[in-house]
């Protein structure tokens, strides 16, 4: 089990910036998937962007070009940059984790095994 742990979450105006971590605790895998999904209330579990243990991303259509993600494989650190945040970017954002590389899709939430905390993201207008 991987433990996973995120930070960086808060509040910010329409056109601000973010950065999200999230800490990966535990086992050790020598190839793994971790990603980023959010889920605003009343609303489905969102995949936003993952990253594999070669470096691989993948990034869905809803925040191309805004935000990018990044690892500090050393640290065991995933990142996620956010700019130009809208009012619609607001949701609780999770990290998860699971063994194995990208293919040529993100996963959905249920084929992560691990999950963090989740952080909350609020942009205002």
């Amino acid at each position: 089990q991987v433990l996973l742990v995120e930070s960086g979450g808060g509040s910010v105006q329409a056109g601000g910036s973010l950065r999200l971590s999230c800490a990966a605790i535990g086992r050790f895998y020598l190839s793994y998937t971790m990603a980023w999904f959010r889920q605003a209330p009343g609303k489905e579990r969102e995949g936003l962007a993952a990253a594999d243990s070669d470096g691989r991303t993948l990034f869905a259509d809803s925040v191309k070009g805004r935000f990018t993600i990044s690892q500090d494989n050393a640290k065991r650190t995933l990142y996620l940059q956010m700019n130009s945040l809208k009012p619609e970017d607001t949701a609780t954002y999770y990290c998860a984790f699971r063994p194995g590389r990208l293919t040529s899709r993100l996963y959905t939430s249920n084929e992560y095994n691990d999950w963090g905390q989740g952080t909350q993201v609020t942009v205002s207008s």
